[in-house]
């Protein structure tokens, strides 16, 4: 991911972080303060849970109160019985983005989906689709099994790879078998970003992890009060796919435990917050390390939108 600034090229703001860091917030102070000054914002999600129309209380979709009369896109965008993938995602916003810049708008990306955000931006491998008689077969192997032949099949990769990593290890064998080249050499050829066609101007809030994982906490017991538990019931009564994103998003698996009466409504509190803290501590790693050195991180959302975003408003 590459940050270009050139006055020639379409600005895109960017605010990225882990889940509960106040991204949202920031994103609609910015989109207020561009709109005061004259130039149009629309906010795009980059969020993998808030693209689903099922997860408006589990994914902290914003409110109407909470858009503070600023235009927002992608959210809510997919049903939950299609999975959206980082491609999918990243044609959807590629698409907003152009007809943004068309209406002279401004769009400001928020979210913590790292993969999403590095696909937009530095593009994906043109892999073809697997051919579903090889994924079964490969999803079906014991990780032993599947290590030991992707160890054969592609030496290369299963050097990288730990021999328990089942997704990474199962993803590199059903590529080689279904298309007969190895996953690197797929990747060798990504294609399809636009970090060279914008101006980008990101931002990432990375706050103090205690007050971080307490927010957490706060939050996943509020949607517990606020809709949560009728959100999943209607998910389980789609009898949908489990293995489809919508239905292992965070706190729906433990709140599903709930309503069937596997645990009581502490365990399923203490088990949702967990999770919710893991995540975040996950994405913190990531966007704590792998955005280019060049991106501003900042701990306090408070901290001035006009000294960060300054050249948004120079037009």
């Amino acid at each position: 991911m590459s940050t270009a600034c050139s006055p020639e090229r379409n600005p895109v703001a960017l605010i990225a972080g882990p889940t509960a860091s106040g991204k949202s917030a920031l994103a609609v102070a910015l989109a207020q303060r561009l709109e005061q000054a004259g130039r149009r914002a629309v906010i795009l999600n980059a969020d993998s849970a808030q693209v689903y129309a099922d997860l408006a209380v589990l994914s902290a979709r914003p409110t109407p109160e909470e858009m503070g009369c600023i235009e927002h896109r992608l959210f809510g965008a997919w049903d939950g019985a299609s999975a959206c993938s980082a491609a999918d995602w990243a044609a959807a916003a590629k698409r907003e983005i152009g007809v943004l810049h068309t209406e002279g708008a401004v769009p400001v990306l928020v979210g913590g989906t790292g993969l999403y955000l590095r696909t937009l931006l530095d593009g994906i491998a043109p892999i073809p689709a697997i051919e579903p008689e090889v994924r079964t077969a490969v999803r079906a192997l014991p990780v032993e099994q599947a290590y030991a032949a992707l160890q054969t099949e592609d030496p290369e990769r299963a050097a990288r790879l730990a021999p328990a990593d089942s997704q990474r290890i199962a993803r590199a064998l059903e590529v080689v078998r279904s298309t007969g080249r190895p996953l690197g050499e797929w990747q060798g050829r990504i294609e399809g970003g636009i970090a060279s066609q914008i101006a980008l101007h990101p931002l990432v809030l990375l706050p103090p992890r205690e007050w971080l994982f307490a927010r957490c906490d706060r939050r996943f017991a509020q949607m517990l009060e606020q809709g949560a538990l009728a959100e999943v019931e209607a998910l389980l009564g789609r009898a949908l796919d489990p293995a489809l994103p919508v239905m292992r998003a965070i706190g729906v698996p433990e709140i599903s435990a709930l309503l069937k009466g596997e645990v009581s409504p502490e365990q399923a509190l203490a088990a949702g917050q967990l999770a919710t803290r893991q995540y975040a501590k996950r994405q913190y790693t990531w966007f704590r390390n792998q955005p280019p050195r060049e991106w501003p991180r900042i701990e306090l959302q408070n901290d001035s939108i006009e000294r960060h975003f300054a050249s948004l408003f120079h037009f």
